[in-house]
């Protein structure tokens, strides 16, 4: 016998309703004092994860070339003080000689510092899909799941490259065609640079949504899931660029103004994150058969 819910098709017309009932379920689930968490745990994972992201990037494509994109995209999101704090942060002398266990022991800090936000996100979309640990055993699991925050760290680190990587191509092939084409035309090719960023930003909350929690969430509820985030994103994105520019909330709080400005940009992201995360479930609960599970090993 056939259920229901395998003749129920998503429509446009739904999406309000969608919407209402993510919405609920998202406040119900305390998301500001999550986001807060998730605020904290990114100003210490921060200065690793650059660390690693700068060098790992930056060894295939030119530091100078990592570092200006990066501090540039900073700084459009939430000011050039900010992105000025977080360059020092970049700054990290390999000159000095260290001994083969000192280097482990490095390393395995910067995966371990690196990775505590995405080990708190992990925490947090499991609850949202009820979904159960893969070990029984407290620190496997916790090795596990630290080891596929970093393999998310790795998926950032190549979105980033191939961003990069096309970005630059098409500077280059729209300089020379400038010589030879209408403006019309090159500009129409300078959009597929808007279009892969936007790309990259939509693959990364796929891959959230998809990788991180102990549940084989569907394809076809993290598709629409990660589309609906990535909008949300987007927009709050630029609004909180003019905020933070015609307000400038992190004057108030002196030295200490960059670290507040960082907390809150990741806070709003925490917020806009945990939403698709409730949506993508809602869709999943509403038009999808098979409910995404994990059964403790």
């Amino acid at each position: 016998m056939t259920n229901k819910k395998d003749k129920i098709k998503f429509r446009l017309t739904h999406l309000p309703e969608l919407l209402i009932t993510s919405a609920k379920s998202w406040f119900n689930d305390d998301p500001f004092n999550k986001a807060a968490i998730i605020a904290y745990y990114a100003i210490l994972s921060l200065p690793a994860l650059i660390i690693i992201i700068f060098n790992l990037v930056g060894s295939i494509w030119g530091k100078e070339i990592v570092e200006g994109q990066i501090l540039n995209e900073i700084s459009n999101a939430i000011g050039a003080e900010t992105a000025n704090t977080i360059k020092q942060m970049m700054v990290n002398d390999g000159g000095e000689k260290t001994s083969f266990f000192t280097t482990i022991i490095g390393i395995a800090t910067l995966i371990y510092g690196s990775t505590g936000v995405f080990f708190q996100i992990q925490n947090i979309l499991d609850s949202i899909w009820n979904a159960k640990p893969r070990f029984k055993n407290g620190v496997l699991e916790t090795v596990f799941v630290r080891l596929k925050s970093f393999g998310f760290i790795l998926i950032i680190v190549f979105l980033l490259l191939i961003s990069l990587v096309l970005t630059s191509l098409l500077s280059t092939f729209g300089e020379n065609l400038k010589n030879i084409f209408s403006n019309d035309l090159v500009n129409s090719i300078f959009t597929l640079d808007v279009f892969i960023s936007l790309a990259s930003i939509y693959f990364v909350f796929a891959a959230m949504f998809k990788i991180l929690p102990n549940a084989n969430v569907p394809w076809r509820a993290v598709r629409i899931g990660a589309l609906l985030t990535s909008i949300l994103f987007v927009v709050g994105k630029y609004l909180l660029a003019i905020y933070f520019s015609e307000l400038e909330p992190g004057s108030t709080y002196g030295a200490a103004g960059s670290i507040i400005l960082i907390m809150l940009w990741v806070s709003y992201t925490s917020l806009i994150l945990f939403y698709g995360a409730h949506f993508t479930r809602a869709y999943s609960k509403k038009y999808l058969l098979e409910q995404p599970k994990k059964i403790v090993e």
